[in-house]
């Protein structure tokens, strides 16, 4: 008779067990890269880099070791996504050459870490997968402090546009304040200015959508700016460390994506609607004169085991005028809309 209730128990255990793979898998978005996928084919790239030509762009996709050669000279260990972005008609780099562009800087859960559990992606393997002529994939095994598994798509798009796709999926209850912060960081080399463009409104005058020019005086102020609608709040210590993740402007946008102008070049960044990302800058994140133009995702509440899901673009074109890439952020918004 002492055996009956350890049987309930026991099948109780199983049927939450299978409530939540049927829970987490109804909500889970469509498959995308190979964290999810395991029917793509890859190869594991010869060296720490692939270079993806494409139209007018050329993007050269690196995983977190330093490299020093003739196609990414004197580039740092822990920089890693896109080494470089070119343009025929501008062939030089347009990120810090030692640094890079998305690249995934920060797991963060608000609390106060030591600076290399802040910055694990940097540090953490990598594995470099070559899926086609055009895509490739970084794929971090579960990182060591915050089991955080992901697999980072960059794909070249027929027009010359990059996207990038994030899955991710958490394997362990690390993170102590409810919600997961990801940051990804992009390091411009000396553009004519480090103010960021967007739609949006300043928040004293609400009722007011004009054209914000955004500027952080100083690293860590003034540097975040949500959309109009996010009321979203996160909790964080008051010793935390990463200053330009909570550090909010008084803009926000209307619409999820913005612009840097450098050496008359358009970099455009556009978000899928869905995923509420955040706004960030720093005037000197690459050193003086170079500006961080950066972006962040948050995923509260979490299941550990579900696996997440972010979708961007970069788009690298010659300026011509607000309007125009105003244009071209409404094309590409539309097809990332798409997108469920």
């Amino acid at each position: 008779m002492q055996k009956f209730p350890v049987a309930i128990n026991a099948t109780a255990f199983i049927l939450e067990v299978v409530f939540c793979m049927v829970r987490v898998s109804a909500q889970e978005p469509p498959a995308r890269t190979t964290l999810s996928r395991k029917d793509v084919a890859y190869t594991i790239a010869e060296q720490q880099y692939v270079v993806l030509t494409r139209g007018d762009i050329e993007a050269v996709v690196v995983d977190n070791n330093g490299i020093d050669d003739s196609v990414l000279p004197g580039h740092r260990a822990g920089y890693h996504g896109l080494g470089s972005l070119k343009h025929r008609l501008r062939p030089e780099n347009c990120f810090v050459p030692a640094y890079a562009g998305l690249n995934f800087e920060h797991i963060h859960d608000g609390t106060t870490q030591e600076r290399k559990i802040l910055f694990e992606p940097r540090m953490a393997p990598m594995e470099l997968r070559v899926i086609d002529r055009y895509t490739v994939e970084l794929y971090q095994p579960p990182t060591p402090t915050w089991k955080l598994e992901s697999a980072l798509r960059y794909e070249v798009l027929e027009d010359g546009a990059l996207q990038m796709t994030v899955e991710c999926i958490p394997w362990g209850r690390s993170f102590r304040r409810g919600y997961i912060g990801l940051f990804w960081a992009s390091y411009i080399d000396r553009p004519e200015s480090t103010i960021i463009h967007f739609w949006g409104i300043e928040e004293s005058r609400p009722g007011e959508l004009r054209w914000i020019k955004a500027f952080s005086p100083r690293h860590g102020v003034a540097s975040t700016h949500p959309g109009v609608h996010d009321l979203r709040v996160f909790t964080f210590d008051e010793t935390f460390p990463l200053t330009l993740v909570f550090n909010r402007s008084s803009y926000r946008y209307a619409e999820p994506w913005y612009f840097g102008i450098t050496k008359g070049m358009a970099l455009l960044f556009v978000f899928r609607p869905k995923d509420h990302v955040w706004f960030a800058q720093s005037p000197s994140g690459g050193g003086q004169g170079n500006p961080a133009w950066d972006f962040q995702y948050f995923i509260e509440p979490y299941q550990v085991g579900q696996r997440y899901q972010m979708v961007m673009r970069l788009v690298y074109v010659p300026y011509q005028s607000h309007e125009q890439v105003r244009g071209l952020a409404h094309s590409h918004l539309s097809a990332l809309a798409a997108l469920e």
